[in-house]
C-alpha cells in the first residue's frame, strides 16, 4: 500500500510515506555528494506538485518548490537541515490532496 498522502524519495532508493519533519531531517541528513545526492516529496497519484532537496557542490542545499495548480515554483538554497525539514513540512501542510478528508471548521 502507498502512502496516504505523499512520499518522500531519496536516490539511494530509501522511501517514507508521510514523512514527518523529523522523518525529512533525517533523509536530508542522510544526503552526500556521491552517491544520494537528492530526494523528491509528491503525491503517488498524479503529482502536480513536489518538493526537491539536492546536495550544492559548494555545500549547502537547493531546494525545490513546485505546486503547478497553485502556478508556484521557487527555488532557493540553505545550509540548515532543521530549517529546511521544518520548511518543507509548513510547505506540504498546504498542498491539496484529494484524499484528504475536508477540513471542518469548529465555532467553539
Amino acid at each position: 500500500m502507498g502512502a496516504q498522502y505523499y512520499g518522500a524519495d531519496s536516490e539511494n532508493g530509501d522511501r517514507i510515506d508521510d514523512p514527518s519533519e523529523d522523518a525529512l531531517f533525517m533523509m536530508i541528513s542522510d544526503l552526500n555528494d556521491s552517491d544520494n545526492t537528492f530526494l523528491v516529496v509528491q503525491p503517488d497519484d498524479d503529482p502536480v506538485w513536489f518538493a526537491s532537496v539536492a546536495v550544492l557542490d559548494e555545500g549547502g542545499y537547493e531546494i525545490v518548490q513546485r505546486d503547478t495548480v497553485r502556478n508556484e515554483h521557487e527555488v532557493t538554497t540553505a545550509t540548515s537541515i532543521n530549517d529546511i525539514a521544518r520548511d518543507l513540512t509548513i510547505w506540504l501542510a498546504g498542498r491539496d490532496f484529494p484524499k484528504r478528508p475536508a477540513r471542518q471548521v469548529s465555532e467553539f
